[in-house]
């Protein structure tokens, strides 16, 4: 990977019964510091009862954040969650703080609690999010890579190569494994 000095974070949560009122959730992240390959890597997993998909994969990055032991990280933040990755790269936060916590529909913003100690991180570090495809088996024919690699283009602008997409969504595969593990340890 290009950078040595950018931790990167690859995060997943999801949730066994979403929308039931008994489900268990699991979350997975992977920290990753360094060059590919050779880059120091530590890998945090957890689960809760009755929870959402949603909340699952903001516990993921809160807990990853927690896990920074030094302010001033240069951060990327790798996630197929569209609703946590679009809050923070179209800055959805800002609107809702002006408005006291609710959305432009004037509705209370769902996970409030956890949005607001997430936030924070944004001022200790330089933070850059990205989003991915989920649940993608690299190593299946009927997967059209380079299709998926145009659509991570798509959304976050060409600034990767292919090789560095497959190791991204490789890295992104293993938060998704360790959220299962969280699962299935409450099971």
């Amino acid at each position: 990977m290009r950078n040595d000095r950018v931790l990167r974070i690859y995060t997943d949560g999801g949730c066994s019964g979403n929308q039931k009122e008994e489900n268990l959730g699991g979350w997975g992240a992977v920290l990753e510091f360094g060059p590919g390959g050779g880059a120091a890597t530590k890998e945090l997993y957890g689960s809760l009862p009755n929870t959402t998909n949603n909340r699952m994969e903001m516990t993921a990055l809160l807990e990853a954040f927690r896990a920074i032991k030094k302010d001033g990280q240069t951060i990327q933040v790798f996630s197929d969650s569209s609703y946590l990755m679009d809050c923070f790269r179209k800055k959805w936060y800002v609107n809702w703080q002006k408005n006291g916590w609710k959305t432009a529909q004037k509705k209370p913003v769902e996970n409030r609690d956890l949005w607001q100690e997430l936030l924070p991180f944004l001022d200790r570090h330089a933070i850059e999010f990205y989003r991915v495809k989920g649940h993608v088996n690299l190593n299946s024919g009927a997967v059209d890579l380079q299709k998926l690699y145009d659509k991570f283009v798509e959304w976050n602008g060409s600034g990767f190569t292919f090789d560095e997409f497959r190791y991204i969504t490789e890295k992104n595969n293993r938060a998704d494994e360790l959220a299962n593990v969280g699962i299935d340890e409450i099971r």
